[in-house]
């Protein structure tokens, strides 16, 4: 049989949490909380249940959740999106991000995504029928090399994917990446893709700057944001898409054929939650900050060497003072070996540097934190 991805095999993720499963170890590679959503989100989204909002919602999601998406994205971002024309609720970002590259990118054209990325980008480009032009973040803080975006863009350059906070390394692009990346498309048929679900996961008295904030690139974008990240829901895999008119029609012709819609009840909850608990985004920061400031502190006197994550919900440890193997080899003997499960940073490129480096997601109750630290400090 042929295959449209002869080079994809299971996602990182699902091997490292399926291989903690089997070794019982701590869990601290998929990205997910082991703690549970807001009370009050769960009593709402059961009241829709058992009201019976049980039936199809509107395809691009209903209305009074694309209405509270709007009013957070004026209040955060400034940015004044049509809830009716430039938002899409969606069964995940994973399928956001599919919609908009097959929405947009065609057979023969060029896609530029920074390495180490997302898992999920470089597939939904070879399923378009096009090219992922990889380019490696800058070392040691993961940042764009704005000359080289220059000579990789090409005639055919159709997409750029950027990611902030990004996911797996914790950078952030600031206004002079955005600006830089606003003139390198400028009077070019190029859009953009911004995956932001960690947005609210932004340390150290920085803020989050959303291509949605910029006046010219808002223009030219698929913004995308997920309320599994904010609200820790992973599991219920609601996540929204903004862009404008034009491309969101375009965007929406995709999704009615991968997931039409999104299931109904929680859709209601999330709308009601957003109304009535609007400090939970904001208090988000402070809250995971002192995470990550709890597990850096607890590996602070062990091998591993470090710079503190300044967003998502994930820290870098370099374990090159302990061993020289490759990372997925380190990551597979810390798992089965000693108990804590952590992502390798190879599936994240094309070419992986020499490096050795895993990361850790810290959305994790302090009691698993301290059990898992325990350990590595021994190491």
């Amino acid at each position: 049989m042929h295959s449209k991805l002869p080079e994809v095999g299971t996602t990182i993720f699902t091997v490292m949490s399926k291989m903690a499963l089997d070794h019982n170890a701590i869990n601290l590679s998929q990205g997910y909380p082991d703690f549970d959503c807001p009370d009050r989100l769960k009593e709402l989204v059961a009241r829709h249940l058992y009201e019976g909002k049980n039936q199809y919602p509107p395809m691009a999601g209903i209305a009074s959740l694309r209405q509270e998406i709007a009013n957070k994205i004026n209040r955060l971002y400034q940015f004044q999106a049509d809830p009716e024309t430039e938002i899409t609720v969606t069964s995940g970002a994973t399928e956001a991000i599919f919609d908009a590259v097959q929405a947009v990118v065609s057979q023969g054209d060029e896609v530029i995504v920074f390495d180490p990325a997302y898992d999920s980008y470089a597939p939904a480009i070879q399923l378009a029928g096009a090219t992922a032009i990889h380019l490696s973040l800058q070392l040691p803080d993961y940042q764009v090399d704005w000359n080289r975006v220059a000579e990789a863009i090409s005639e055919r350059t159709r997409l750029i994917i950027i990611n902030t906070p990004n996911n797996p390394c914790g950078s952030l692009l600031d206004r002079n990446d955005l600006d830089n990346l606003a003139a390198l498309i400028r009077d070019k048929h190029i859009l953009v893709l911004s995956d932001e679900v960690y947005e609210h996961m932004v340390y150290d008295g920085a803020l989050h700057l959303s291509v949605l904030s910029h006046p010219e690139l808002s223009q030219k974008c698929f913004a995308i944001f997920s309320f599994g990240k904010t609200y820790h829901a992973t599991g219920w895999k609601v996540a929204y898409c903004i862009a404008n008119k034009a491309l969101t029609e375009e965007f929406r012709k995709v999704h009615q054929f991968v997931t039409f819609t999104t299931s109904s009840f929680v859709q209601y909850g999330l709308a009601d939650f957003m109304n009535e608990c609007p400090q939970h985004a904001i208090e988000l920061a402070d809250f995971y900050q002192k995470k990550r400031d709890r597990f850096c502190e607890l590996v602070a006197d062990s091998r591993f060497t470090f710079t503190p994550s300044k967003g998502t919900y994930f820290q870098l440890l370099d374990y090159s003072a302990i061993s020289d193997k490759p990372d997925t080899q380190f990551a597979t003997e810390l798992t089965r070996e000693k108990g804590v499960a952590a992502i390798p940073l190879a599936p994240f490129y094309q070419q992986p540097p020499d490096t050795r480096i895993l990361r850790f997601c810290f959305c994790k109750d302090d009691s698993t934190l301290e059990q898992a630290a325990a350990i590595l400090r021994l190491l």
